[in-house]
């Protein structure tokens, strides 16, 4: 670059900031470009995770979860790492409070993007009392606080194990409605 580039370069980039905490989350479908740009919420939604005392889950004890009404084969299919992974966000070595503003802002960013199957990596320790154990159960404890979450189980080896979750989440209205209008055109 010669300095007229340079100087170009350094006009239009002055006011941009970095990022913050992107490093922690990773999206893998690149939101579609013909959805409607949504104005963002000129009031932040309040951070509605427990904090305190916590029943350390033990080690030995997969995590596993699905509200009722929601099919044993879904949790099945989802414990089997069949469905296609939308985005994942990784916790490890993290301090507690961070991941739980981590988790609470990636999933009302999954929510609003519309996405079904989430990993989250919390880690796994070696001991009930260590630091990815609590890390582990707070998880546990915060994803039952969604109502979008339906439903929750470790994760296959590729995706790391018993230090992972697949998280399934409830379908929006608008993916409910499409659905329905899909199907109603091939049933004519």
């Amino acid at each position: 670059m010669n300095l007229d580039d340079e100087d170009l370069f350094r006009d239009a980039m002055g006011d941009v900031t970095p990022l913050k905490n992107c490093a922690n989350t990773q999206w893998l479908r690149a939101p579609s470009p013909k959805a409607p740009r949504i104005e963002q919420e000129s009031e932040e939604q309040e951070n509605f995770l427990t904090r305190g005392y916590l029943d350390i889950i033990p080690l030995n004890t997969p995590l596993e979860y699905k509200v009722e009404g929601i099919q044993q084969g879904v949790l099945d299919k989802l414990r089997h790492g069949k469905y296609p992974l939308d985005a994942s966000l990784n916790l490890l070595r993290q301090p507690v409070e961070t991941c739980r503003q981590s988790l609470f802002s990636f999933m009302l960013q999954a929510r609003k993007q519309g996405l079904r199957n989430l990993l989250i990596i919390h880690g796994k320790g070696r001991d009930d009392e260590s630091h990815a154990n609590i890390v582990r159960s707070y998880v546990a404890r915060w994803l039952k606080e969604f109502d979008d979450v339906q439903t929750y189980c470790s994760a296959q080896p590729q995706h790391g194990g018993a230090g992972a979750l697949y998280v399934g989440l409830r379908k929006t209205d608008k993916a409910r409605l499409d659905n329905r209008e899909r199907h109603a055109k091939r049933s004519r």
